[in-house]
């Protein structure tokens, strides 16, 4: 049954990548090693699977045989390492995204993308079952995300890890994280991901070394990682403005945006330098303009404060330099700006103002969109002023990172159980659900309209007020008291 697996994976593997019928019997070889077995010499396939389905199906014998253990980490490790057969080294794969960049930018990026699909990295078959629908809201149709495709570890494996840690004389920090480029092809250990099937694509950004890569939980269309050769913590400054719009400048049919580099409005990983990017266009990509306005130094760029719940200036032009050049001068600026009637407080005993920025090429001009954050905390906000605040948290309490500034919720997987049990119980009144959403549900007023389009709407307008709370500046003549300040 296993030896039929694998030839099915063999069969799709090379369909999809147009592989040489010549290496058929070296594939098989190679992989009945990795699985542990002797190969008998069984050709006939197993159809309507996909390769994520049947790579499954091959760990789920192996673990019926006992030929591994059924723990996650170790499947993981065994999926990948079958993954790299098929997969080139490297140098190989760079030469073909080279090779086509010089032709079209986006037939490179569709190679390498369709690549890491079919190689397994990119976890298809898990991001399918990820809950994602449009709310619309007075900010525009915001991108509802529950995401399901991280999968939790069972309690068996959770013990496991415990037992290992406790006799385990071994220390190590290779990978020292999960972005650094010693990732790739990394055979993986308990309780860090496997990444045999891992390639990375090495790009120069200001004539630095950077590399490219995609996110195997994707988030949306070919949500890609931009990561620093060094593991060097997050740090916004004008090399990032170079290096974010160089990158569009190379692939213009993507953005590119880096989370802030302050705890508390930074993303999850502030020790190594990386940045986001994709093919994906967020509801902040459409956000009109609200307010425009000139600073003499720059002639050449366009300057707007957009309709957002974030504080956002939006900068346009064709000149890169004077682009970045305002950014930089934008940057340095807020850095230092106070405004205590707001809580806005640029230092006490460490920074507190930092931005997140995004670059597009739109209509044929460089846009860079400089979002304005605060980290500083209170009494009364003790996990943030400008975070989701208490009242939110039954939804969200974590940051709100790079992907939520631009207008897409990826919330907890808690979630989707609690809002089917409040769809359930607002039909039929004897359903209980999680009691922290009480206050949420008791501010409903659907009257006549379906429930389930009338919840998932109050979910996207819960998301905007949490937007809302990382603003810094809640009203427009606010923020032109630091525009003079520009």
């Amino acid at each position: 049954m296993i030896e039929q697996h694998i030839n099915t994976l063999i069969q799709l593997v090379s369909k999809e990548l147009n592989l040489d019928k010549r290496n058929f019997i070296y594939y098989k070889n190679k992989i009945a090693g990795i699985c542990n077995i002797n190969p008998i010499g069984i050709s006939n396939t197993l159809s309507n699977q996909s390769i994520p389905e049947t790579i499954d199906s091959i760990i789920e014998q192996l673990v019926n045989e006992n030929i591994i253990e059924n723990l996650f980490d170790i499947k993981e490790m065994k999926a990948a390492e079958i993954m790299d057969v098929f997969i080139g080294l490297p140098t190989e794969i760079e030469n073909t995204f080279y090779t086509l960049k010089k032709e079209n930018p986006l037939k490179a990026t569709d190679y390498f993308y369709h690549l890491s699909q079919v190689s397994n990295y990119i976890q298809t078959n898990r991001i399918k079952n990820n809950i994602h629908y449009k709310s619309s809201t007075k900010y525009g149709d915001l991108d509802i995300t529950i995401n399901l495709s991280k999968p939790e570890k069972d309690p068996k494996e959770i013990k496991r890890l415990k037992e290992l840690a406790e006799t385990s004389t071994v220390v190590t920090d290779y990978p020292k994280c999960m972005l650094c480029i010693e990732n790739e092809g990394f055979y993986g250990r308990m309780n860090y991901p496997a990444r045999s099937n891992h390639r990375i694509i090495e790009l120069s950004l200001n004539n630095e070394s950077w590399f490219f890569q995609y996110s195997p939980y994707s988030y949306y269309n070919e949500h890609a990682i931009v990561l620093s050769k060094s593991h060097t913590p997050m740090q916004i400054n004008k090399d990032t403005f170079t290096r974010l719009i160089e990158f569009v400048e190379q692939f213009p049919h993507y953005f590119i945006g880096s989370n802030a580099d302050l705890p508390i409005v930074g993303g999850s990983m502030l020790t190594h330098d990386h940045y986001q990017a994709g093919h994906f266009e967020f509801a902040m990509d459409k956000a009109k303009d609200i307010y425009c306005f000139k600073l003499e130094s720059y002639p050449e760029v366009q300057f707007s404060i957009i309709e957002w719940p974030l504080s956002v200036i939006r900068l346009k032009g064709q000149d890169k330099t004077s682009i970045i050049e305002a950014a930089n001068h934008i940057l340095n600026t807020w850095k230092t700006y106070s405004d205590e009637d707001n809580n806005i407080i640029a230092h006490t005993d460490q920074p507190h103002n930092t931005i997140t920025p995004i670059a597009r090429i739109r209509n044929n001009q460089f846009e860079l969109d400089l979002v304005l954050r605060n980290n500083r905390t209170s009494d009364e906000f003790p996990m943030g002023i400008f975070h989701p605040h208490e009242e939110h948290h039954h939804i969200k309490k974590e940051n709100i990172g790079l992907i939520e500034v631009m207008g897409l919720a990826v919330l907890p997987a808690r979630l989707k159980q609690d809002i089917q049990d409040i769809k359930a119980h607002l039909k039929n009144n004897a359903l209980p659900y999680n009691p922290i959403h009480q206050e949420w549900v008791s501010t409903f007023d659907i009257k006549d309209e379906d429930i389930n389009q009338y919840v998932d709407r109050a979910l996207g307008h819960k998301f905007a007020e949490i937007l809302q709370d990382a603003g810094v500046f809640k009203h427009l003549d606010e923020f032109k008291r630091f525009l003079l300040q520009l």
